[in-house]
């Protein structure tokens, strides 16, 4: 039974098939350069895209616009303090701009971090720096038919062999991404992130956990792991990020706003640091380049995302499309994660060799089919990196009912249908940052 009912609809189309093709054509076949207005279902992300609760637009007009030490602010601080237990926030226009403050206070040229998994814009921002991201996943975490109930987790194994290479003293942060999206959106049990902190403070390194989904990942807890099957969704999550020295945070996630994001310490040094460098590169640290009003919806949006209705709706939609998507016959990373569906399209379209980027061919194909978009999280986006050829079908949370699922089933079946007709795609300009070209770059059927 769904948490919530619908207050506000929005009138969406579906372009006719020769539009949609000539759009694909237009957009250099990445559909980051598409039109919102031309996409029927849009699955491209839950950052920033879900619906908010009637709570967050009234908190909305009555948010605080003074530059500094603003109610709305001080509403934020509070919500961060009760719901995450940490009592310095540093406000930021959204999680990219989170990480520039926090990993741009803590890591240097020639260093390296070790994350679970690191996703594209921590990746690029720990390159940014000089340094070294290095990916510490679980076993199984990139098969996906492999079994498990936290694929998400941290190989502390794997972090310690890096560490013998390279040295303690060039290892200054350890992060741990919880849920792990580039693992498929698979959980980090509690278990885990305490072995994770404790191999953190061996090596004498910040703990740093980024919690833009930390809601859902409670929620996988309490069905999973031994011991929390009766804890609340607040509980379990307070004492997860306990364990970490540092927060990273898109609101645009599990704050369930549309701008917005922060850094939570627990450290007054490192508080202060980032706070010198928040006003360089986001704004006064009382408002971080967000509006008054924004930080206040974001205060209500975190007490509301520990709300054991709102996040079983949530969890279970997803889990929905995926079971789904596995009885018509389509590959997909199994278990479901919490916030996306991933399809294996280096198996659903097998004939296209990884060079060719069989993910982007099926984003493409999505779209020329059903105006469907999504983003592929394989050798596009992640060049070089060891890792399959990926489909992310991410939902916005609180957005799309059961029709809208019964089109992006109805649009996979087709694709699939006619999957030995799909051909691969090349790249034909990208931007000087590998990290960062799926966001950009064009491409050109082969």
């Amino acid at each position: 039974m769904r948490a919530y009912k619908t207050k506000m609809v929005e009138r969406i189309e579906l372009p006719d098939r020769e539009e949609r093709e000539a759009n694909l054509e237009a957009a250099g076949y990445n559909v980051f350069n598409l039109d919102a207005d031309d996409v029927y279902v849009d699955l491209l992300t839950d950052s920033g895209t879900g619906a908010m609760s009637d709570e967050q637009w009234a908190a909305l007009l009555r948010g605080d616009e003074a530059y500094a030490g603003s109610e709305s602010f001080q509403e934020l601080e509070a919500a961060v303090r009760d719901v995450m237990g940490f009592e310095h926030v540093v406000p930021a226009h959204q999680g990219r701009g989170a990480e520039n403050v926090l990993y741009g206070a803590l890591v240097g040229e020639g260093d390296a971090v070790l994350n679970n998994t690191h996703f594209d814009t921590t990746r690029a921002h720990v390159a940014n720096q000089g340094a070294e991201a290095v990916d510490c996943p679980a076993n199984g975490a990139h098969d996906p038919d492999a079994a498990g109930d936290f694929k998400g987790n941290f190989s502390v194994e794997r972090a310690r062999e890096h560490v013998e290479r390279v040295g303690a003293e060039n290892v200054p942060v350890v992060v741990l991404t919880i849920t792990n999206n580039s693992a498929a959106g698979q959980p980090v049990s509690v278990e885990n992130t305490r072995e994770a902190a404790a191999f953190a403070d061996e090596i004498d390194a910040t703990f740093v956990i980024d919690a833009c989904r930390f809601a859902e990942n409670a929620y996988f807890v309490r069905e999973r792991e031994p011991g929390y099957g009766d804890a609340s969704i607040a509980a379990i999550a307070r004492e997860q990020l306990g364990y970490a020295d540092a927060l990273v945070m898109s609101g645009k996630k599990e704050g369930l706003v549309n701008a917005g994001g922060f850094v939570a310490v627990a450290d007054d040094d490192l508080f202060e640091r980032a706070k010198q460098r928040a006003i360089l590169y986001e704004g006064f640290p009382t408002y971080g380049g967000m509006a008054g009003r924004d930080l206040a919806a974001m205060a209500v949006g975190l007490r509301e995302a520990v709300d054991l209705g709102r996040v079983r709706d949530r969890v279970e939609q997803v889990r929905d499309l995926g079971e789904r998507l596995r009885d018509a016959g389509i590959p997909v990373y199994w278990p479901a994660g919490g916030h996306a569906v991933y399809v294996d399209a280096g198996d659903l379209l097998s004939g296209i060799p990884t060079e060719r980027f069989p993910g982007q061919a099926l984003v493409c194909e999505l779209y020329r089919e059903g105006g469907v978009r999504a983003v592929e999280l394989g050798e596009f986006a992640f060049p070089g990196v060891d890792r399959p050829d990926l489909v992310r079908l991410a939902l916005p949370r609180r957005t799309y009912d059961r029709d809208h699922v019964d089109h992006v089933v109805e649009t996979l079946a087709a694709v699939r249908d006619r999957a030995d007709a799909v051909t691969g795609l090349e790249v034909v300009d990208e931007p000087e940052m590998a990290e960062l070209r799926h966001f950009s770059a064009r491409l050109q059927p082969v």
